[in-house]
């Protein structure tokens, strides 16, 4: 794997001390790279929310609960991508970063397109696999693939920028989350409609194989450290424990860390149920409910990214601790957006609820690469992201869409027990729905299609399926929403050990928020968190009693 040499605009070996002031090559180059590496995370993310963006026509056909659904959507894929992470990542240390994240594309692709053929494996009339093992064994796939495109990722960013416009470059990259699910949306929900989700799958995994090809064919690899300032040690080879021993002794990566663990654990479960709750409460097909609610809401949430990066980049001449404070108070006052959404009887007021949500929301993920970066030497970047991302990942995007599944189906559960449906759940509302949708919708015989289906149902099952189903996702969806605000405290304290745990702060750069602002905001922060638990609680106090 030698370097690569397409370097229009690379920068020449004699510049290298003057790359803390300019970055790695041209100014169009660094563009091309950084829209190159954005285009791949987008198409990260369209791979990883395809899944919840046909959720209810999957769930119908392979007849599974809202728990193993969110397993899929959830631990399926993170507990994979986690574990490979750490590895990619120390090998990003040592190898071309640049050849690891094309590979890797390559690989998540295939599998997307795979999960499309997922169904039972049947030999001799015994069912050998059954069809949510298959869709388990890609999403297996797809997070071992997409295990090695952030932490290299991240490493080549801070190579090609400055710290000074390091921050923004990251808020730019990190607009891939939001975009991504944004396209998995409109693409994806549009697909599903027209032609089924197994072509979702198939059509969205087969163009990153060839972008992998593009991808390595015209990315320079840079030297490691190239824009660190001379007074940033630099390294060829950061040992593991030296390394962890160096995060441990930065609070700040560890508040951050927590925050953008709890950001994700509710992000992600919000993400994974946030369409079937659509599908459920306004009678809305993937493609309806994909176009006109979930993908605003996300572009919204990708403007508040590049918003609140570029907010937190001009602050920082006053404040050095802004990226945290921005990012706890864009957390905070989330929470009651997401209330009004999901409680909403509009389509329209909870499409504006949930984008207002996600755009002043999304910001801690410039927060969490900037603040991971920029506590740790250069040789121990891709290692600090990585063991970031594997906290994130186990416990934020493994058990937040599988809790969110569990409540759902609990809720159901009672719901269901009284009203004399023991044993009943919602895998088979959300069959009856789709068969009923098939039919016809309105002109369809209702009797005739729920009795001809491969699990039957009552017409009394069904007409309970409607109101019980949609309470139960909401009731899930409040839940999780009103723990954001946990997630803003984690980053409040955060504020208050960033300027000491920085590698360096530029001179222009020193000044620091002032002690009563911090205590001010902090307090602030502990006041949202007991105000948002309390109308969350209330909130579904009043839908559960």
């Amino acid at each position: 794997m030698g370097t690569q040499t397409a370097a229009a605009g690379a920068a020449t070996p004699g510049a290298a001390t003057d790359g803390y002031l300019t970055g790695f090559g041209s100014p169009t180059y660094r563009s091309y790279v950084l829209n190159a590496l954005l285009i791949i995370y987008i198409l990260s993310f369209m791979d990883r929310a395809l899944l919840s963006v046909v959720a209810r026509p999957l769930k119908a056909e392979i007849a599974i609960s809202d728990l193993a659904f969110g397993l899929l959507t959830g631990a399926g894929f993170a507990v994979f991508y986690t574990i490979v992470g750490i590895p990619l990542a120390r090998m990003s240390e040592r190898k071309n970063r640049v050849w690891i994240i094309g590979i890797s594309l390559a690989i998540w692709s295939a599998f997307t397109a795979l999960t499309g053929f997922s169904a039972d494996v049947v030999i001799g009339g015994t069912v050998i696999m059954t069809g949510f093992m298959a869709l388990l064994i890609c999403r297996i796939g797809v997070g071992i693939g997409e295990a090695g495109c952030t932490p290299p990722a991240n490493s080549l960013i801070a190579d090609y920028y400055p710290a000074a416009k390091r921050s923004s470059a990251l808020g730019y990259y990190a607009m891939g989350v939001t975009l991504g699910t944004m396209l998995a949306n409109i693409i994806g929900g549009q697909i599903t409609d027209m032609w089924g989700w197994r072509w979702a799958f198939i059509v969205m995994g087969v163009p990153g194989i060839v972008i992998a090809i593009i991808f390595v064919l015209t990315i320079k690899e840079p030297p490691r450290g190239y824009s660190e300032t001379p007074d940033v040690k630099k390294s060829k080879r950061a040992e593991l424990w030296p390394s962890v021993r160096e995060m441990f002794s930065k609070p700040s990566f560890w508040t951050m860390t927590a925050g953008a663990t709890m950001a994700a654990f509710c992000g992600y479960a919000i993400a994974g149920f946030q369409s079937l709750y659509i599908q459920r409460t306004f009678g809305l097909s993937a493609g309806e409910a994909s176009l006109w609610v979930n993908a605003p809401a996300y572009a919204a949430g990708a403007l508040g990214t590049v918003i609140t990066g570029w907010l937190a980049m001009k602050m920082r001449a006053k404040s050095i601790t802004a990226i945290a404070w921005i990012s706890a108070l864009g957390l905070l006052i989330s929470v009651p957006f997401y209330v009004w959404g999901f409680t909403s009887t509009s389509v329209l007021i909870c499409a504006i609820g949930l984008s207002l949500g996600h755009f002043v929301k999304y910001g801690y993920l410039a927060a969490q690469y900037t603040i991971s970066q920029g506590v740790v030497s250069p040789s121990v970047r891709a290692t600090s992201t990585a063991v970031m991302l594997f906290i994130i990942n186990i416990l934020g995007y493994g058990l937040g869409p599988p809790f969110a599944g569990l409540l759902s189906d609990f809720v159901f559960g009672q719901l269901a027990t009284a009203q004399g449906f023991v044993g009943f759940t919602n895998a088979g509302c959300d069959a009856a729905a789709e068969a009923i949708r098939t039919a016809g919708g309105a002109t369809a015989n209702v009797a005739e299609v729920l009795a001809g289906m491969a699990r039957p149902i009552t017409e009394a099952q069904y007409a309970f399926c409607g109101p019980a189903n949609s309470q139960a996702t909401q009731y899930s969806m409040l839940a999780i929403s009103g723990l954001y605000a946990i997630s803003a405290l984690c980053f409040f304290l955060c504020m208050f050990t960033l300027k000491k745990d920085m590698i360096i702060v530029p001179r222009e750069y020193q000044n620091s928020a002032p002690m009563s602002l911090r205590i001010m905001l902090l307090a602030l922060g502990l006041a949202g968190v007991g105000i948002a638990m309390y109308y969350g609680a209330a909130a579904m106090g009043q839908m559960w009693f």
